[in-house]
C-alpha cells in the first residue's frame, strides 16, 4: 500500500507534463506560420479568396501571405468548365498573373464563357511554394455587377452630343434623350463603344434637353439601371443676332477694305510700270499750236527775203555792181 501511494503522485506529475508538452507544440505551431516537410519550410498557402466582378472586368483578390524581411509573390490559375468536367487535373495559368507580387489578379481576360471557372492561387518564395488555395465556388461572368456608365453631355452649339465613358469591347449603351416639355416623346439611340463623341440631335433655340443611359452586355443578356438623367438649355436669339451683328460689320469691312485695297494696289503698279517724268521748262510749249505755226511762217518769210538779198549782192549782172562811182 505504501508503494501505492508513492506512484500516484509521479502519474499525476507525468500527466501534467504531457499536458504542457502539447500545449507548448499547439503554441509553436500556432506562432510559426510555416511546416517542416522533409526538413524543407512550406510557405503558408493564401486565405480569402474571393472575385469581385463590375461591369465585366473581374479581380481576383485574397490576404496577403506575410514573411517578414520577404517578397512573396503569387500565382494564379483557372479551371472552365470543359476542363472541371473532362479534364480535371489540368488548371491553365492565368494570362497576367502567372508571378505577380499584389495580392490580386485581373482575370477579365481569361473569363471568355459564360461559365463556372474555378480559381485558385498560391504563395511563392524563391523556389519554395505553399499549397494551392481554390475559390470555395466557382466563379460564372453573368454574376457581374452592373452600373450605368459615366457620360458627359456637350452642347456644342445647338448640336446635342454626348461622350460615355470607355467600358470595354464587351459592353454597349443605350441613350435616351428628350426634349423637357410635356408629352414629350423620348427617343432611343445604341452606342457601341464608349470614349468617343456621339451627335444625338439638333436642338431647337431655347428648349431644354435631358439624357440618361444604361450599360448593356449581350453576352450574358442583361443591362444596369439607368444613370441619373443630364439636361441642358439651349440659349434664346442672343446668339444668332450676336452672329448676324459681327456678320454684317465683317460684311462691311469687306466692302470698304477691298476697294480701297484693290485702288491702292493699282497705284502701286502704275506707278512701278509707268513712271511720270517731269519736262524741264524749256521743253515745255507755252503757246498755242496756231500761233506757233503763224510765227514760224513769219520767221521764214524773213530768213527767204535775207538770202535773196545776199544773192543779189554778189551776182554778175547785178544792177548794183555795174554802177559805178559818179
Amino acid at each position: 500500500m505504501f508503494q501505492v501511494k508513492l506512484s500516484q503522485p509521479n502519474t499525476d506529475i507525468m500527466m501534467i507534463l504531457e499536458e504542457i508538452s502539447s500545449s507548448l507544440m499547439w503554441l509553436f505551431c500556432a506562432l510559426i506560420p510555416c511546416l517542416l516537410t522533409d526538413g524543407v519550410a512550406v510557405v503558408p498557402a493564401p486565405q480569402n479568396l474571393s472575385v469581385q466582378s463590375t461591369n465585366m472586368k473581374h479581380l481576383l483578390m485574397w490576404s496577403p501571405v506575410i514573411v517578414p524581411g520577404e517578397v512573396i509573390h503569387y500565382a494564379v490559375e483557372y479551371q472552365g468548365e470543359y476542363e472541371s468536367l473532362y479534364l480535371s487535373h489540368i488548371w491553365i495559368p492565368s494570362s497576367w498573373c502567372s508571378s505577380t507580387k499584389d495580392p490580386e489578379c485581373d482575370i477579365t481576360d481569361d473569363i471568355t464563357a459564360t461559365v463556372p471557372y474555378n480559381l485558385r492561387v498560391r504563395a511563392i518564395l524563391g523556389s519554395q511554394t505553399s499549397a494551392w488555395s481554390t475559390l470555395k465556388h466557382p466563379f460564372n461572368r453573368n454574376s457581374t455587377i452592373l452600373i450605368p456608365p459615366g457620360m458627359e453631355v456637350i452642347k456644342d452649339g445647338f448640336h446635342l452630343v454626348i461622350n460615355l465613358e470607355d467600358l470595354g469591347p464587351q459592353l454597349e449603351f443605350l441613350v435616351v434623350y428628350w426634349r423637357r416639355e410635356p408629352g414629350a416623346k423620348e427617343h432611343v439611340q445604341t452606342v457601341r463603344s464608349g470614349g468617343v463623341p456621339v451627335h444625338l440631335v439638333t436642338m431647337e433655340s431655347g428648349a431644354v434637353y435631358c439624357v440618361k443611359a444604361q450599360t448593356l452586355v449581350k453576352v450574358i443578356g442583361r443591362q444596369s439601371a439607368f444613370s441619373q438623367a443630364e439636361c441642358v438649355k439651349v440659349q434664346g436669339e442672343t446668339l444668332p443676332l450676336a452672329l448676324a451683328l459681327f456678320a454684317f460689320v465683317g460684311f462691311m469691312l469687306i466692302l470698304v477694305v477691298v476697294p480701297l485695297s484693290i485702288w491702292k494696289m493699282g497705284q502701286l503698279l502704275r506707278y512701278s510700270c509707268c513712271p511720270g517724268v517731269v519736262l524741264p521748262n524749256t521743253l515745255k510749249i507755252t503757246n498755242s499750236p496756231q500761233k506757233l505755226t503763224s510765227c514760224r511762217k513769219e520767221e521764214m518769210e524773213v530768213c527767204t527775203m535775207s538770202m535773196l538779198s545776199s544773192e543779189e549782192l554778189f551776182r554778175p549782172g547785178s544792177s548794183r555792181c555795174k554802177e559805178g562811182p559818179s
